[in-house]
């Protein structure tokens, strides 16, 4: 319904050009002579400049003073001084909304080239992950806060090992080039750990040992107070259970195949990645049984932060208990989870949000 009403936007507003040099032949036909549509058929072109291509705004213009020369030929008013006045100012605006039209298409091509980069940005920091690794399904989505936005501080990534799926879901503090350039310091740090370390605590100790480098290069106080929260996750290939390790995260879900929902907290709390100063211990990974037709569903907390118009946070666990449909495949899970969030917060979010699942189908 939503998408219906912009759509009927969208063709009046297009329509609007044309709909103002009709009002103004109007305006002009059944008012006195001292009455002037000269308004409307000035504004035609300039709402055209920024909806159409040159050659509509040329046409516009070239329509609107055609109109009126008509429409005081028609009426026997040529000669005036008022209706040479109007003309020349018709033809100025006329002018200058094909200018503007050249302006707002150069900067039309310079958010595209833009936009174009940020795509290839964010394929190379963020690839998506194959669809399916061994027996598990997968796949990931990320949903920015900002419109137009692609990548920020949120991350993910999956990596097949000896040891069975690896994967990391994480959201670093901070925002803008810093927080990329710590995703980027993140994932290359797990997939290279993910494939040569034994155990999910020594990759999470990988990942704290890239971290304390990349602090130590950057001088920056946001890198120096910054810190990352993540949850690892190891998915033995054939033995039906999960290993986790997490790093100040909020819990994984496990979605099971007759719809219900559990979450899977860390039993002891640990500080995020970059903390290890203020204090340390031993990573210990948990394991949880992770069945047939069940799906694991990480996130970040761009998903339970969302708030809608009452500031009620979106709680995913409540939200996606009993719903057996939507997991049938990942993809479609988190697409209908991702529109939920949309609703739930009134369209807008006030944090970026990764989500990753995995289906043992």
């Amino acid at each position: 319904m939503e998408e219906r009403r912009i759509s009927y936007a969208r063709r009046f507003v297009r329509l609007l050009p044309a709909l103002l040099i009709a009002a103004g032949c109007g305006y002009d036909y059944v008012t006195p002579t001292d009455f002037t549509g000269a308004p409307f058929f000035t504004a035609a072109p300039l709402v055209a400049a920024p909806l159409y291509s040159q050659r509509g705004t040329v046409l516009t213009g070239a329509v609107a003073v055609g109109a009126l020369v008509v429409l005081h030929a028609s009426l026997g008013g040529l000669p005036r001084a008022e209706v040479i006045t109007e003309l020349v100012t018709v033809v100025t605006v006329s002018v200058l909304a094909v200018l503007i039209n050249l302006l707002v298409r150069r900067s039309d091509a310079r958010l595209a080239s833009a936009r174009a980069i940020a795509e290839a940005a964010q394929r190379a920091v963020l690839p998506e992950p194959a669809e399916r690794i061994g027996a598990f399904q997968i796949a990931a989505r990320y949903e920015a806060a900002q419109e137009g936005a692609f990548i920020g501080g949120d991350l993910y990534a999956v990596q097949d090992s000896p040891h069975g799926v690896r994967l990391v879901v994480g959201d670093v503090r901070g925002k803008g080039m810093g927080a990329v350039g710590v995703v980027a310091v993140v994932i290359g740090a797990f997939r290279e750990a993910a494939e040569q370390e034994t155990t999910l605590e020594a990759v999470a100790q990988r990942l704290e040992r890239a971290l304390a480098r990349e602090r130590a290069r950057r001088e920056e106080v946001e890198s120096a107070e910054g810190f990352t929260t993540v949850v690892l996750a190891e998915l033995p290939h054939g033995d039906g259970i999960v290993r986790l390790v997490n790093r100040g995260h909020p819990p994984p879900l496990l979605l099971y195949a007759d719809g219900t929902v559990c979450a899977l907290p860390a039993p002891e709390p640990a500080l995020p990645l970059g903390m290890q100063e203020l204090a340390a211990w031993p990573d210990r990974a948990q394991e949880a049984g992770f069945p047939t037709g069940a799906t694991l569903l990480v996130y970040t907390d761009g998903l339970s932060e969302a708030r809608d118009e009452r500031d009620r946070f979106y709680d995913p666990e409540t939200g996606l208990a009993g719903r057996t449909n939507a997991r049938r495949e990942p993809a479609a899970l988190l697409g209908a989870l991702a529109a939920e969030v949309r609703r739930h917060s009134g369209g807008g979010m006030a944090d970026d949000m990764a989500l990753l699942a995995v289906r043992r189908p």
